[in-house]
């Protein structure tokens, strides 16, 4: 037992040393958490270090601590709030509509006074309330409209479907800001308070959103959705703005509001046209929890079932992407949707660049993967030999070369991860490149499809894939920023069994940089943006370095997870574990901090909220934002 715990110690210091680039590093961190946070939030992070959950099943006692340190309103940080207002140069009317089935409902009480518990004043409350039957009608929300004149009703005659309903409330709504809100959902304190806090800083947005968590039987928290900022291809997967929504009336008004044909998705139907009329940078994520979301529906509710639910959502993708001319289709992905891009008529030919040394077993396994499995046939393989000395592997190289499977060319460089793939990349004759590693193995036929179909549509730049290990758990599920000091892969070791549980592994998704180990991009973006780093990053961090260079450019970076391999990870090149290498990755580290320091605690495909310790998506001790309190009103940073 003792060794276990030794061995288990052991591995995670070397771990974390090595995220911090040397135990300096390290010191530096423990000391900052000290220092800003106390002695108490660094017990807290050493025992979610060696303790630490799955992503997204947080344990209830977790989360209900963490909203006690960092998510409840107190009287001061009350009183601050009304502070600021009172200093807000605009103050929106902000107008909340809700479609009402059932006046009796438990649960509409705590939806009304949460929205008369704002501590933003300046908001009404426009219900419509369908075709309800009896002298009771009115019952329940007529006595909070006598009683506060912000609520406003309109009683429609007959009966008629929820899209219909909630149109009539906006009829009636007269604020510059349409909120949508469900009558069993509760608002924070706070919410409209952030909200008009976006209005003053940010004149152009158009479209707001916000995190989200549940509410379970007993009225208790649960199950936060802690959402990235706006990413398309993650919504084109599920309509992931839904609570908190907030829309600039204007907009919504000139559209002509809600469409009856999608009645169990209408908001989601409102989404994708209203952001067809906006700018990618006029949608703004507000990275708090303002919205609580019942899990059950009252027993007396009709609301649509889940299935009607997700069939109107497909239709309503599928018809967005008619109109903007998207050459795709929507399709049921579990619980999500998966966008089906189509390939180009005239399939582009890919040049699959894999460098080697050596590494017979695994260069074997990857390329026979590559020749046996894939079916887009419009590829050619160019292996890059870096001082092979290995007789048999210079044996299959001229095998390879005498049938035409692959090109071969011999570069006597030291190794150079960077200047391999450069300089491989000017001899390639493929309108699209592959970087590929020696030890990645084809899982699925279509993974090189699915990568170009991506890959070629407009404005899009690298390309990433699922990477598993051969044990069947996760190696690779996109870079998330700052985490582990620079950059990690997200839900890393993950088994495969539970990834269908968790959206940001079971979606196509933006993502600010995804692992050179299998990419696929442009070769003109590649040499647009001047290839790898061969000076500065040799041998780590240079696809992440390559990817938020494609970023700055314009381009959106993609990871699919319908694009899959094994990885059998630094099989060849080994560890940093040798004094001249350990001396290389802490330069390396040094140099991805000073270039990239405004992205690596800010990686937008990521949330203030979660942790930057670990890759599997845990609650972040303290968060990464502004944190009012009774003692300050400050901006938390790592």
């Amino acid at each position: 037992m003792k060794i276990r715990w030794h061995n288990l110690l052991t591995q995670k210091l070397r771990a974390a040393q090595q995220y911090h680039g040397n135990i300096s590093g390290l010191i530096s961190q423990v000391c900052y958490i000290v220092k800003h946070d106390g002695i108490k939030a660094l017990g807290y992070r050493l025992k979610r270090f060696f303790t630490r959950h799955a992503a997204n099943h947080y344990d209830i006692n977790t989360y209900q601590e963490w909203i006690r340190r960092y998510d409840v309103v107190s009287d001061s940080s009350r009183a601050v709030m009304k502070r600021r207002i009172q200093n807000f140069q605009h103050k929106p009317l902000i107008s909340l509509i809700t479609a009402i089935h059932d006046p009796q409902s438990p649960w509409l009480k705590e939806c009304i006074e949460s929205v008369q518990a704002q501590i933003y004043l300046h908001w009404e409350l426009c219900i419509a309330v369908n075709a309800s039957t009896g002298d009771s009608a009115d019952f329940l929300p007529g006595q909070y409209k006598q009683q506060d004149t912000r609520i406003r009703m309109l009683f429609l005659s007959s009966k008629v479907n929820s899209a219909v309903t909630i149109n009539s409330a906006l009829d009636i709504a007269q604020g510059e800001w349409i909120a949508l809100l469900n009558p069993e959902d509760l608002l924070s304190e706070d919410a409209l308070f952030w909200v008009a806090d976006v209005v003053n800083k940010k004149q152009d947005v158009a479209l707001m959103y916000s995190d989200e968590d549940q509410l379970d039987a007993h009225g208790n928290r649960t199950m936060p959705y802690f959402k990235c900022d706006w990413n398309q291809e993650l919504f084109y997967s599920h309509h992931m703005l839904a609570h908190l929504a907030v829309y600039r009336t204007a907009i919504l008004r000139e559209m002509g509001g809600f469409r009856a044909e999608f009645e169990s998705a209408y908001s989601y139907d409102l989404a994708l046209r209203f952001i067809e009329r906006i700018a990618a940078p006029q949608i703004h994520h507000i990275p708090r929890i303002l919205c609580h979301v019942r899990t059950q529906n009252p027993p007396t509710s009709t609301s649509n079932s889940d299935s009607d639910v997700q069939m109107d959502g497909l239709r309503a993708l599928n018809a967005h992407l008619q109109r903007r001319h998207i050459p795709a289709i929507a399709e049921p992905n579990g619980a999500y949707y998966r966008v089906r891009y189509a390939l180009p008529d005239d399939h582009p030919l890919v040049t699959l660049i894999i460098p080697t040394r050596n590494g017979l077993q695994l260069l074997r396994q990857c390329i026979t993967s590559i020749i046996e499995k894939t079916t887009y046939q419009n590829y050619e393989i160019l292996i890059v030999d870096n001082n092979s000395d290995d007789a048999a592997t210079l044996q299959y190289l001229d095998e390879l070369d005498k049938k035409g499977h692959a090109r071969i060319l011999r570069d006597h460089r030291p190794f150079n991860y960077s200047a391999l793939n450069n300089n491989a990349v000017s001899h390639a004759h493929g309108e699209f490149v592959g970087l590929l590693n020696n030890d990645v193995e084809v899982i699925t036929p279509d993974w090189l499809s699915e990568m170009i179909a991506i890959a070629a549509q407009p404005g899009i730049g690298a390309v990433g894939a699922r990477l598993w290990y051969p044990d069947d758990t996760l190696q690779h599920a996109g870079v998330i920023l700052g985490v582990g000091g620079i950059a990690a892969h997200s839900h890393k070791h993950l088994p495969r069994q539970k990834t269908d549980q968790f959206v940001r592994v079971s979606c196509t998704q933006n993502l600010s940089a995804v692992t050179a180990a299998c990419l696929i991009v442009r070769k003109s973006i590649y040499e647009q943006v001047g290839g790898l780093n061969e000076q500065d990053l040799q041998v780590a961090f240079n696809d992440v370095d390559f990817c938020l260079r494609i970023l700055e450019a314009g381009y959106r970076n993609v990871w699919t997870p319908h694009a899959e391999l094994y990885h059998h990870e630094s099989a060849t090149r080994g560890y940093e574990n040798t004094p001249e290498k350990m001396a290389r990755f802490s330069t390396e580290i040094e140099y991805m901090k000073q270039r990239w320091s405004h992205l690596l605690f800010n990686d937008p495909a990521y949330n203030p909220n979660l942790t930057l310790d670990h890759e599997d998506f845990s609650l972040a001790v303290p968060p990464r934002r502004e944190i009012i309190n009774q003692y300050r009103q400050t901006s938390q940073n790592p």
